[in-house]
């Protein structure tokens, strides 16, 4: 149950980082399904972030596993 209820916040929480994020519709008020695009969200916010955190992970792995051999 306690794994049950990690995985539960862990879901909450990457998913509200989502929902935080969204780009608001546009709604004019007739309908127009082909009125302008909004303009575009960019990507690149937390690229480096997570980065960062790839690495980190990636180091600590390789360490494990060496020392694992060993």
């Amino acid at each position: 149950m306690k794994n049950f209820s990690k995985f539960y916040l862990l879901a909450f929480l990457i998913l509200s980082d989502f929902m935080l994020y969204a780009q608001p519709g546009d709604e004019d008020g007739n309908g127009d399904l082909e009125g302008g695009d909004p303009p575009p969200a960019p990507i690149n916010g937390k690229l480096v972030i997570l980065t960062i955190l790839g690495l980190i992970f990636a180091f600590y792995s390789i360490k494990k596993f060496r020392k694992q051999l060993s």
